[in-house]
């Protein structure tokens, strides 16, 4: 009994404080704020203020995975992929490791990032790593996006 009597108490007392807290009084007027006007915008982008938001938020596209992808490859967007635009990308990664640009790939050229890697972590520059050194070449793995969630217990109905 004295818990009813407890709560109840509790309720009053928090109805109360929300009256008192409150006021009793209701705000008035926008609860968000005013959106400035097109002279204001075109005033601030004058200013050198920062652009304004577009009138509409961004739609995501219907396209699939697959659909964009082809898309990307698709510069002159004629509805079909030549040996050209396929290989584009794979000749931007080829002139950038040609770095004496003629034309052809020597071992170095194509090692520079292995070569560059070994140099750096080759402390005492004598030519070889010892364990130490060789430690610093480990590749850094990023962490697990999984969250680590524990396991379900199997429900009753299963039993």
């Amino acid at each position: 009994m004295w818990r009813y009597l407890t709560g109840g108490a509790a309720l009053i007392a928090l109805i109360g404080a929300a009256i008192l807290g409150f006021g009793g009084k209701v705000r008035s007027g926008p609860v968000l704020a005013p959106q400035p006007t097109a002279q204001a915008q075109t005033q601030a982008q004058a200013d050198g203020g920062t652009d304004p938001l577009p009138s509409r938020a961004p739609r995501a596209t219907d396209a699939t995975r697959e659909q964009r992808r082809f898309q990307r490859y698709d510069k002159d967007r004629d509805g079909a992929v030549t040996r050209d635009e396929y290989l584009g990308a794979r000749r931007k990664a080829y002139t950038k490791l040609d770095v004496d640009g003629d034309g052809r790939l020597s071992f170095d050229e194509w090692a520079v990032k292995a070569t560059t890697k070994f140099a750096g972590a080759d402390a005492d520059k004598s030519g070889a790593m010892t364990a130490p050194e060789f430690a610093t070449t480990a590749v850094s793995r990023k962490p697990s996006s999984r969250a680590a969630c524990p396991p379900v217990p199997p429900s009753s109905e299963e039993s």
